[in-house]
């Protein structure tokens, strides 16, 4: 197993695992940006890229993506309103499927189909460990082997896998809940936020980062 690293996830778009992108002849492909959001990927790729494809489900994601793109002049990205785990990519001709921070196993199945081989699929997810302190572990959150037998199983031959972790500790119970505050409405929605506090309550002053980044080629 990798050696966990410094967080480099989060803020934007991990740059070690975009450097794996640039490694490929991208001026020659047509990427699909899964869960794309307001386009982060896309949008840095598609300087580079022949054509870029993002898909995401939430309408006023792609609207923002859509204006991102048309104020920064870019000709060669489109935005498409679409579940990523409920439609076939191969009706855009991928040459490479990438997904940051949206990853599932539906998603690595529908890559599989859409890819030839030799081609990239690109992921970043959340590790297993991420905000582990909560005590509720993500459901696209995964462990390294978990992420390995599913690229086995799907078709793809592994070229690199990192976690990339970081804990962030805290002196105070109130330093701790500060740092996450803009966090609070998503747990309490999702059960987190009870978790958090008890695990402050009683002691604990950590909260863990932990991604994994991922590039795989397509047998």
């Amino acid at each position: 197993m990798s050696a966990p690293r410094a967080a480099r996830v989060g803020d934007g778009v991990d740059p070690v695992w975009m450097a794996w992108l640039e490694a490929e002849p991208l001026a020659e492909l047509a990427v699909l940006d899964v869960g794309t959001g307001t386009g982060r990927v896309a949008l840095a790729l598609a300087p580079r890229c022949r054509r870029v494809v993002g898909l995401d489900r939430d309408p006023a994601a792609i609207a923002e993506a859509r204006r991102r793109a048309a104020a920064a002049g870019l000709t060669t990205v489109e935005f498409v309103v679409a579940d990523a785990e409920a439609v076939e990519y191969d009706a855009w001709r991928p040459d490479m499927v990438v997904a940051h921070l949206c990853m599932s196993d539906g998603i690595a199945e529908r890559a599989a189909r859409a890819l030839r081989p030799g081609r990239v699929f690109a992921f970043v997810a959340f590790e297993a460990a991420q905000w582990q302190e909560t005590g509720r572990r993500s459901r696209f959150a995964y462990e390294e082997g978990q992420v390995r037998a599913l690229l086995e199983r799907t078709g793809f031959a592994v070229e690199h896998l990192e976690v990339d972790r970081e804990v962030r500790t805290f002196g105070s119970v109130a330093e701790a809940l500060a740092a996450t505050a803009g966090l609070e409405a998503r747990w309490r929605a999702d059960g987190r936020w009870a978790g958090w506090v008890r695990y402050l309550e009683e002691g604990g002053r950590a909260l863990t980062r932990s991604y994994l980044r991922v590039k795989a080629r397509r047998r």
